[in-house]
């Protein structure tokens, strides 16, 4: 797509990228920002930066890109289903799993999954997201709610948002923690020096974290730690971790790598809710992964 506009009085000063997002909702804004760094949108016929101040009469060129749309389609994926009525279910996701389809991970997530055994969904989050109130990263394992409808899908969002709805996990931290129960509160942002990461800064959104050491391991200085989420950043346990200097055993992004893992052990072993319909609280619980196990056993 291809085309042009002047800008006009209720435009003047703001920043370009702004501008353009104002035009083209559509677009996201980390692709309106690299079209401007690839001089596919100038102004005035010169490539400017993203923040540029655009003044009255400004003339702005663009070229679009044409984006090809994702499309989620059934596979037969491996997870497993600990709860299922005809609102929603409860899966437990494995790890290495992506949740939905996105730019790096076209097929084979739990969507496609849930889209092969799952009659319905709700279609709020679209096409590529159905039945997603919340995530887990890639390598996390554990317990997810999915909404079959948009009633329940409405229900739990609201409860995620309001903080009802809980979520505990349990992870093998580097170190040995000083405190036996504590709080970290901090605000997380998306790093300024690599966009895949978040880090903690002094603005950004709000994040907090508590913590209660289950067992501490002295000979190999690790310890068992479970979190509770007040808030539900990205990545906000894995960064909280690193803040405090225990990260999590595995985590290559935000520690390091370690043989023999495919990645943290960091798990989601509880979620608790209240039912969209029944207004019924539902608690689940399972247990650690079989590698989260057996890594354990050789700490003893």
């Amino acid at each position: 797509m291809k085309g042009s506009f002047v800008i006009s009085d209720t435009e003047k000063g703001l920043r370009l990228d702004s501008v353009l997002n104002a035009h083209f909702p559509e677009q996201t804004r980390s692709h309106i920002k690299a079209l401007i760094e690839d001089g596919k949108i100038t102004l005035n016929g010169k490539k400017v930066k993203a923040g540029e101040k655009v003044r009255v009469g400004d003339k702005v060129e663009y070229i679009f890109d044409e984006i090809k749309p994702l499309e989620a389609l059934p596979q037969d994926v491996e997870f497993e289903i600990i709860y299922e009525d005809s609102d929603l279910l409860v899966v437990n996701k494995p790890q290495g799993l992506v949740v939905h389809p996105c730019s790096s991970t076209k097929d084979h997530t739990l969507v496609n999954g849930l889209l092969y055994r799952v009659k319905d969904l709700s279609g709020i989050n679209g096409v590529l997201r159905p039945g997603i109130v919340h995530r887990l990263d890639k390598n996390t394992s554990g317990l997810m709610v999915v909404a079959k409808n948009d009633m329940a899908h409405v229900s739990l969002a609201k409860q995620i948002k309001d903080k009802t709805c809980k979520r505990d996990y349990i992870a093998l931290c580097e170190g040995v923690f000083k405190e036996n129960e504590g709080e970290i509160k901090t605000f997380i942002e998306r790093s300024k020096s690599d966009r895949k990461k978040m880090a903690v800064s002094d603005k950004g959104r709000l994040a907090i974290t508590d913590y209660k050491v289950l067992k501490i391991y002295p000979t190999s200085k690790k310890t068992l730690v479970k979190f509770s989420l007040q808030t539900g950043r990205t990545h906000q346990i894995r960064v909280h971790c690193k803040q405090i200097n225990h990260p999590i055993v595995g985590d290559d992004v935000y520690g390091h790598a370690e043989k023999g893992l495919n990645g943290q052990l960091l798990h989601s072993y509880k979620i608790t809710f209240i039912h969209p319909r029944t207004a019924k609280v539902m608690e689940l619980e399972i247990d650690l992964p079989d590698y989260f196990k057996k890594y354990l056993e050789k700490l003893r």
